[in-house]
């Protein structure tokens, strides 16, 4: 018996507990029915729901593995994150399966970077990189399946029993063929939970899909621990199939897709739109995409003809000179061009933005604050830079960096590196900039209503209620971050204090 889990715990973060958009884990799920399909017995433990890792502890005892797997969804952005609080969950549940006698495998984005730290907890073996292939192969050396040695396995850290030494074999190449996969195994996962927390909260069921694995683009804080800067990708026939499996057993009212980039392949999304353009098939959908793609010929027109909803574009900042610094490969032009032509489409748009790159400064901030206001997305989502092994960033900063080197949940927001100003003013433009956005979107709502003044219901009374609230706030969140940042230039070493052109920032956009 082998039981797969992760270690990322919905409960263990409290902003998107609050929040309650829950996914079950893709990766773990797909590790499953890639073993199921070389015959292996195989349970799930879905962290995501779980109240603690005293769970887990009840599944190792009902389902007495021999295997025990954590296999973190490195489709999870989370997961990618290598999240404190996540780590120790992961350390405890090391010990669980420890205690029980079970040989303990890890796989995952933290894992992968810090396999050392996994193996001294007491994991046997961490796998690096993309999992399945050596974890299947791994299992046939140690079940007697395979008469294969250790060190043939690709993709294996491991600690070398002559040398006690962690020893470490090569990369194992990534799977180009993704439509050789079997479908991940829903049926292990207690679906109608999933559904009813959705319905009860939103209204709608939002299940999860993967399209691709991997990103080629060169952002140059993004951590790549499993795939690097390859990419690879499903055939839109193949996608087609498992999305109309998908409503046809669970019935679901909206996708999300959870791929770093949607649809990068020329033609793919006309293919597949093409493919579901059937009552069977199709489903609403939520994306992740560029705004440089957006603006291809035809790639507006597809996306909507494919059923998507909603698009979110990784703008990072309303400033050129920090989106280059970034290598981010975009302009800040294309960014508000693309969100024009997706609300023109009927298609919502969220923008992530990032703030803290290093040489940032008041001007930058104010650029990106003035897209925002300009560009007015449907939704915005706001991180601070986070330097992660692997990535120039990191390496940039790595000197700066303290004892302190991963955020303990999705809300942190600390800056682990020398930034251009605070965590505490971070955390203030943080608050500052959303109770802008909600009440400017709360008025821009308003406006519309007033032309149409018989449509008024609960929505727009709740609607007048927010931006109420939002106007109310937003002069002490500004006026926290205009102190925030006049302390931190003048407490700041000379050297270390961002450029200032103008005190407001170009056209006016305060910060």
């Amino acid at each position: 018996m082998v039981l797969i889990g992760q270690s990322y715990y919905l409960r263990f973060d409290p902003k998107l507990w609050a929040a309650m958009q829950p996914y079950p884990p893709l990766g773990a799920m797909y590790a499953a029915s890639y073993l199921r399909a070389r015959q292996y017995d195989v349970s799930l433990f879905d962290a995501m729901l779980a109240g603690s890792e005293e769970d887990w502890a009840r599944a190792l005892d009902r389902c007495k593995p021999r295997f025990a797997v954590i296999y973190e969804d490195n489709f999870n952005y989370l997961s990618k994150m290598c999240l404190l609080r996540m780590r120790q969950a992961a350390y405890a549940m090391i010990d669980a399966a420890r205690a029980r006698g079970c040989r303990v495998i890890v796989c995952g984005s933290d894992a992968t970077d810090c396999a050392d730290r996994y193996l001294q907890r007491g994991a046997e073996f961490v796998l690096t990189g993309e999992g399945e292939q050596t974890l299947g192969e791994l299992l046939d050396c140690l079940t007697g399946r395979s008469g294969a040695p250790l060190p043939s396995v690709l993709g294996l850290a491991y600690i070398d029993g002559e040398s006690s030494r962690m020893a470490r074999t090569p990369r194992r190449p990534d799977i180009t063929d993704l439509d050789a996969l079997p479908f991940p195994a829903w049926d292990l996962v207690d679906a109608e939970r999933y559904r009813d927390l959705w319905r009860s909260r939103h209204g709608h069921y939002s299940m999860n899909m993967v399209t691709t694995r991997g990103c080629p683009y060169h952002c140059n804080w993004c951590a790549k621990p499993i795939w690097g800067q390859r990419y690879n990708v499903r055939s839109p026939e193949n996608v087609a199939a498992e999305l109309k499996w998908l409503k046809g057993q669970f019935g679901p009212d909206h996708i999300s897709f959870a791929d770093d980039i949607f649809g990068l392949k020329p033609g793919w999304l006309r293919r597949f739109a093409s493919l579901v353009d059937r009552p069977d098939t199709r489903v609403p959908f939520r994306a992740l995409g560029r705004a440089d793609l957006v603006l291809r010929d035809g790639e507006v027109d597809a996306l909507g003809a494919a059923g998507a909803e909603s698009v979110w574009i990784g703008a990072e900042s309303g400033s050129q000179r920090i989106l280059d610094a970034m290598d981010k490969g975009i302009r800040v032009e294309w960014i508000r061009e693309a969100r024009r032509r997706l609300g023109d489409a009927g298609i919502r748009v969220g923008f992530f933005l990032q703030f803290g790159y290093p040489g940032e400064t008041r001007d930058d901030i104010a650029a990106t604050r003035r897209l925002v206001r300009e560009a007015l997305p449907d939704d915005i989502g706001i991180s601070v830079s986070y330097p992660l092994p692997g990535t120039r960033f990191y390496e940039r900063v790595r000197a700066e960096l303290g004892m302190k080197q991963n955020w303990v949940d999705s809300s942190d927001l600390a800056m682990m590196y020398r930034g251009p100003f605070s965590t505490e003013f971070y955390r203030a433009l943080h608050a500052a900039v959303h109770e802008d956005f909600r009440a400017r979107k709360a008025w821009a709502e308003l406006k519309r209503l007033a032309r149409h003044p018989t449509r008024v219901g609960r929505r727009h009374i709740r609607t007048a209620s927010t931006l109420a609230r939002n106007l109310a706030a937003r002069p002490l969140a500004e006026w926290r971050v205009r102190r925030l940042a006049t302390r931190d230039d003048r407490t700041r070493p000379h050297e270390m204090v961002p450029a200032v052109v103008s005190a407001t920032g170009a056209g006016g956009a305060r910060v």
